[in-house]
């Protein structure tokens, strides 16, 4: 039964096609590295967010990266994922690095397992290039942060699991979906046992999905007392599961997520949006319209606490974008909360003190306050850093109102 699975999910594998770079509708690149550990070149998949333009320049901004196994499956879903958690302010813009495998029975895989006796896993072999090669390239190439996440779908499920146990540092989350914890009689989930009580992983978050491959009648909890083959793969992951829970002194941040209405294939999807919405829980900025109506409640400092926990979470500083702070000070401006949108909008320059834009703002709120002189002072600092033609006209308004009087 396995055999027939794993043989299946390599065909399925192998039907990808390529990236179309010329296509206007193209999620990503691709790139080939030479990698001496492999011996070969190595294709990936790249996609820089939608919001930073794709671009490489680092001054621009740097992003938590995501390494998918399996990316030629796996790319397109958890980029759009990506795009659309950023768009509604669920997660940060993140870069997507998809891996794609020359043999990923090989690949994926440690040891051998007795259904598939000739596949020798060389999974040590990969991860150290993805480890020494692949991402120091990334990092060289591309304008990231040192936030990292390896998610796998069955096969990269079990590659996920015995990197976090083997090198835990290597990545902040860990997402396995539906993952072949069966492989080499459970060997990962046997060594997960002893592991597991002593490893400290303070600030690491796994997510787990599980598909329903049970039988009808069949429940997580009668299905332990199986032995067939068909249910393995599950009873291999409620083995782990229960290990995991049993050692909670480990500091490990842990969800588990059992999808009855989804099988092996489909649960890649919707657990790749769960696992990034658990991953990224503490990124959401609640703000009620009760705040927001209230003229003396303290918008920024709101901001600027949520941020800095979220810094805390993330490892390194992370500041409300551009966009969502002007967004909200152009509201309050609207509202004539006046108090509230200047302190947004100074503080959207305080942040980004090299933006055009944040001062054509301030400009905007003096304007919308009769302060014409600071106004002046704005626009004219706005066009020393960009000319825009809005900023311009602007300024040339007001220039020619003061000579009129």
């Amino acid at each position: 039964m396995k055999a027939f699975f794993c043989l299946a999910v390599l065909l399925l594998a192998s039907l990808c096609v390529k990236a179309q770079e010329t296509s206007p509708f193209s999620t990503g690149f691709e790139e080939t590295i030479p990698s001496k550990i492999l011996g070969q070149k190595r294709t990936v998949w790249i996609h820089l967010p939608n919001s930073n333009g794709g671009s490489k320049i680092k001054d621009r901004g740097h992003y938590p990266v995501i390494y998918l196994l399996d990316g030629s499956d796996n790319f397109n879903t958890v980029v759009s994922i990506t795009e659309h958690l950023e768009e509604s302010s669920l997660c940060p813009p993140m870069i997507v690095v998809g891996i794609l495998h020359a043999d990923r029975l090989t690949e994926l895989t440690t040891g051998t397992d007795k259904e598939l006796p000739k596949v020798v896993g060389d999974g040590d072999n990969f991860m150290a290039f993805v480890e020494k090669e692949l991402i120091p390239y990334v990092d060289a190439t591309y304008p990231t942060t040192t936030y990292k996440t390896l998610i796998g779908h069955s096969l990269g499920g079990l590659t996920v699991v015995n990197t976090l146990l083997h090198n835990p540092k290597l990545f902040n989350s860990y997402v396995s979906l539906d993952g072949s914890l069966w492989w080499n009689d459970k060997k990962v989930v046997r060594e997960a046992k002893t592991i597991l009580p002593n490893q400290n992983y303070k600030g690491k978050k796994l997510f787990l999905a599980m598909a329903n491959r049970l039988e009808r009648g069949v429940d997580t909890v009668s299905v332990l007392k199986e032995t067939s083959g068909s249910t393995e793969l599950i009873r291999s992951n409620l083995e782990f599961i229960k290990d995991v829970a049993g050692n909670k002194k480990n500091q490990l941040s842990f969800k588990s997520k059992f999808y009855p209405d989804d099988n092996h294939p489909s649960v890649r999807l919707i657990g790749e949006y769960d696992a990034l919405r658990f991953i990224f829980g503490f990124y959401k900025l609640k703000i009620y319209d009760s705040e927001l109506a209230n003229p003396n409640f303290n918008l920024d400092s709101l901001l600027t606490a949520h941020y800095k926990r979220v810094s805390e979470q993330m490892g390194y500083v992370v500041k409300p974008s551009e966009s969502q702070v002007n967004s909200f000070g152009y509201q309050m401006l609207g509202a004539k909360q006046f108090k509230k949108a200047g302190n947004l909008f100074k503080l959207n320059v305080a942040n980004n003190p090299t933006s055009s834009n944040c001062y054509d703002s301030l400009g905007d709120f003096y304007l919308g306050t009769g302060d014409k002189t600071k106004a002046t002072e704005s626009f004219k600092k706005a066009l020393t850093l960009q000319e825009i033609p809005e900023t311009r006209e602007k300024l040339n308004k007001l220039l020619a109102e003061g000579k009129n009087k």
